[in-house]
């Protein structure tokens, strides 16, 4: 198997060393990332000036661009042939609940999924490098699982996020829907030395929606979250009731 590892964190993060040792079980690994952090930069394509990518060793670019790029690139120039699996992470920090709209690390599998190479993002809830880098063995185990020739679902992207705490302390793994959560206070106005007025969006609080069954659920309560997203955002179920408004122009 021909493994692609890309992130939003950048190239140098040890999270994606952790994933792509982990990866190396299950065939040969190619790292493909940013070359500086790329966080929430969700599904955004660099179109306005030119890409670069540098093979810094053996096995592994950096590209002047998003985790989307990244992929982009990889597939279409980069790699001498096409990848069998595409795996984005290890994040630092959660992807769960709406997070996984503006995330790199998703938008990284997100764009192998459109593709059509089986993709899988990883994210580590916590901030202890140390305590990351001990899921190496757990990730070794657990994606070969996942990973299954010929079944991997179509159009879909398996979203795992870690607890926060050591491998060795994880209770199992649960396959959950995303939680909802809405940020408060995460707008800051301030004032510049010259007088000038900004804004800085980021902090604050954050509350949860996170009933049994979902992926904050299952990582509060010390569990591995798997969440299947689909590319197809349609809500389906009120297709007919839309249609039934008779819109005109």
């Amino acid at each position: 198997m021909f493994i692609l590892c890309t992130n939003d964190d950048g190239y140098l993060a040890p999270g994606i060393s952790v994933l792509a040792d982990a990866a190396r079980s299950m065939g040969d690994v190619h790292v493909v990332a940013p070359d500086r952090e790329q966080s929430a930069t969700s599904h955004s394509l660099t179109m306005h000036f030119p890409l670069r990518a540098r093979a810094v060793r053996e096995g592994v670019h950096h590209v002047d661009g998003t985790p989307t790029d990244c992929v982009a690139l990889a597939v279409g120039a980069l790699l001498d042939r096409r990848p069998d699996l595409v795996l984005s992470g290890v994040n630092h920090g959660p992807n769960m609940g709406e997070d996984v709209l503006y995330s790199g690390t998703v938008a990284g599998a997100m764009e192998a999924t459109i593709l059509g190479i089986p993709a899988v993002a990883v994210s580590y809830t916590g901030r202890d490098s140390e305590q990351m880098q001990s899921y190496g063995p757990l990730l070794e185990k657990l994606l070969p699982q996942l990973v299954r020739p010929g079944e991997f679902p179509r159009e879909t992207l398996l979203n795992i996020n870690l607890p926060p705490i050591d491998a060795s302390e994880v209770k199992g793994v649960q396959v959950t829907r995303l939680a909802r959560r809405v940020y408060i206070d995460s707008l800051t106005k301030a004032v510049d030395p010259n007088g000038k007025p900004y804004f800085w969006i980021g902090g604050g609080n954050v509350e949860w929606s996170a009933p049994e069954g979902t992926d904050f659920h299952a990582i509060n309560t010390g569990y591995v979250s798997v969440t299947p997203l689909h590319l197809d955002l349609t809500n389906h179920a009120l297709l007919a009731d839309v249609a039934a408004w008779d819109l005109k122009v």
